[in-house]
């Protein structure tokens, strides 16, 4: 029995470092740039897109396909290095131990 009492401890001290590690990752950002630099997109670690920055040259109304294209891979871009980053920082709690739910 203490060893379950001891276990439950331990998963409660995880779950405080979790969610003050949510609330510091939703503060931070990750950037892409396509294109060369004419599509930017920045999300945070909660996977919200927060800001889409074009190069003005880009947007040529005779192509709106290839802007279409350039900020759908920003943005793809952008989300994976955000999921990257909020996997590095939870495996420092976790001790890289995968818990359903939390990733």
């Amino acid at each position: 029995m203490q060893n379950m009492q001891s276990l439950m401890r331990q998963v409660q001290k995880m779950q405080k470092k979790i969610m003050a590690l949510q609330e510091e990752l939703a503060k931070k950002t990750v950037e892409a740039t396509v294109g060369g630099g004419m599509v930017t997109a920045v999300v945070n670690g909660k996977q919200e897109l927060i800001a889409i920055k074009i190069d003005p040259e880009v947007v040529n109304p005779e192509d709106i396909e290839m802007l279409q294209d350039l900020i759908v891979a920003a943005v793809n871009e952008a989300l994976r290095r955000s999921q990257e980053m909020v996997q590095e920082e939870m495996s420092k709690i976790t001790g890289g131990l995968k818990i359903p739910g939390l990733f």
